[in-house]
């Protein structure tokens, strides 16, 4: 059973307790439904033991864990490696899904080791998905996925990572006040950078702007927008209009945004411990963005998050791999969650 063309779950980390020496490809894979609903992926005793035992990640983009379903909708399907009360839940950027980024390999096998989950889900926007959600969608899904690890995993509490657009679910989940968002310990942010300013650059979208903004003041947000508008895919006028126009919902990042405003878009943030990885050479940054002023007016309005700037990082931090993972190592195993209040009390 494959997650990708490249990508093959095998065993859960806490479970595997197997010997031999035959290749992980030759074990003989069966799907077992356990009481919650989930499943999970088991290989011939030979396997496990050849490809590092309990080791979360057999070999590139091949990780081992327990696929489940979160929610009701066919695409609520998230992955999870180890079998810890503490996950990190990978939130990811616009076209994403599983494998997002080429960090989350060393992150899983680092997080295993200090007794933490790595859980990565589809959202109902995930993929080609994200140009007919939205932001509060984004944010039903995430409440929908922490409920199950609090009541089928017995979650002790989360952190959220979020990539790109990953940001903006976070910042937008967090302001809902969700019941489940109680138990959310701490927020990472990756590459929070603006859509808007990125868009802003592209010959076509102003018109698209105009348009967009003439459909929602008819009433019709939810159409379609044309083709060239987003070539990747069909993307509504309501969220194309988020995405791109000056302080739209998605707008939370954006250098020309005041202090002023970005308080008021990050500001609640402040109750919650806050990491902010910024990507010194982010290709989705227009070159006229002062990147180190920005990070340190969006750490401020964020109510004093740290800031770790990754020179020459690219945006999903590939030529950076290791050191994202450390990164974001180091903030979890010094402020990490000892227990959460229960969100139904």
């Amino acid at each position: 059973m494959n997650l990708s063309t490249s990508s093959a779950p095998s065993s859960s980390s806490s479970s595997s307790s197997s010997t031999s020496s035959a290749s992980w490809f030759s074990g003989i894979v069966r799907g077992r439904l356990n009481k919650s609903g989930s499943v999970k992926m088991v290989t011939s005793a030979s396997a496990a033991d050849a490809d590092g035992g309990g080791c979360p990640v057999n070999r590139k983009n091949q990780f081992r864990g327990v696929m489940f379903k979160y929610g009701p909708k066919p695409i609520q399907v998230a992955f999870k490696t180890g079998d810890y009360k503490q996950q990190v839940i990978f939130i990811g950027g616009l076209t994403d899904g599983f494998l997002a980024t080429e960090y989350l390999e060393p992150l899983a096998i680092a997080l295993d080791k200090e007794k933490w989950s790595l859980v990565q889900f589809l959202l109902s926007s995930s993929y080609s998905g994200y140009g007919i959600t939205s932001l509060k969608e984004d944010a039903m899904d995430l409440d929908q996925l922490i409920s199950y690890l609090i009541n089928k995993e017995d979650s002790e509490g989360v952190v959220l990572l979020g990539h790109s657009t990953g940001c903006q679910d976070i910042v937008n989940y967090m302001r809902t006040n969700a019941a489940c968002s109680r138990a959310v310990r701490a927020a990472i942010l990756q590459a929070p950078v603006s859509d808007r300013e990125y868009r802003a650059t592209l010959p076509e979208t102003a018109a698209m702007i105009d348009l967009a903004s003439k459909l929602i003041d008819e009433g019709r947000g939810a159409e379609l927008m044309p083709r060239e508008a987003n070539p990747d895919s069909p993307i509504s006028a309501y969220r194309y209009h988020s995405l791109c126009a000056y302080m739209g919902d998605d707008d939370m990042f954006s250098s020309d945004l005041s202090d002023d405003q970005l308080r008021q878009r990050l500001g609640h943030m402040s109750n919650t411990p806050c990491q902010v990885i910024f990507s010194m050479a982010d290709e989705y940054v227009p070159d006229y963005v002062d990147k180190q002023a920005l990070v340190d007016r969006l750490c401020r309005a964020l109510g004093g998050a740290e800031k770790v700037e990754i020179e020459w990082g690219n945006h999903s931090l590939s030529n950076r791999v290791e050191e994202a993972a450390q990164a974001i190592m180091s903030f979890i195993k010094r402020g990490g969650p000892n227990g959460w209040d229960d969100p139904w009390s």
